[in-house]
């Protein structure tokens, strides 16, 4: 299951237990803002699906890039893996950041 969701759900969603946040921007876009305990699994890295597929199918996905049209993609993909709980933050770390300002 995907769910598209806003800053708010996601501030939410990132205290409860069982979640990882999944950056899946390049590392050099951690420039433009990081959220507090996430991993980065680069999208476009050569490594893409062999590192998601050595994830926790069991535990829930807080997933972002920079807008929220890659972490939508990985989250499509990591659905099809068989990820049950994933949720995609509607505009990426822009909109993070506005909600944090």
């Amino acid at each position: 299951m995907v769910k598209n969701i806003e800053v708010s759900e996601f501030k939410e969603l990132m205290t409860k237990e069982n979640t990882v946040i999944l950056d899946v921007r390049s590392l050099s876009e951690k420039a433009e803002g990081d959220i507090p305990g996430s991993i980065t699994i680069d999208i476009y890295g050569p490594n893409f699906a062999n590192d998601i597929d050595q994830l926790d199918r069991d535990k829930t996905y807080l997933v972002f890039c920079r807008s929220g049209g890659r972490s939508g993609s990985a989250c499509g993909f990591m659905d099809s893996k068989g990820f049950a709980s994933l949720y995609n933050l509607n505009g990426g770390i822009m909109a993070w950041n506005r909600g944090t300002m």
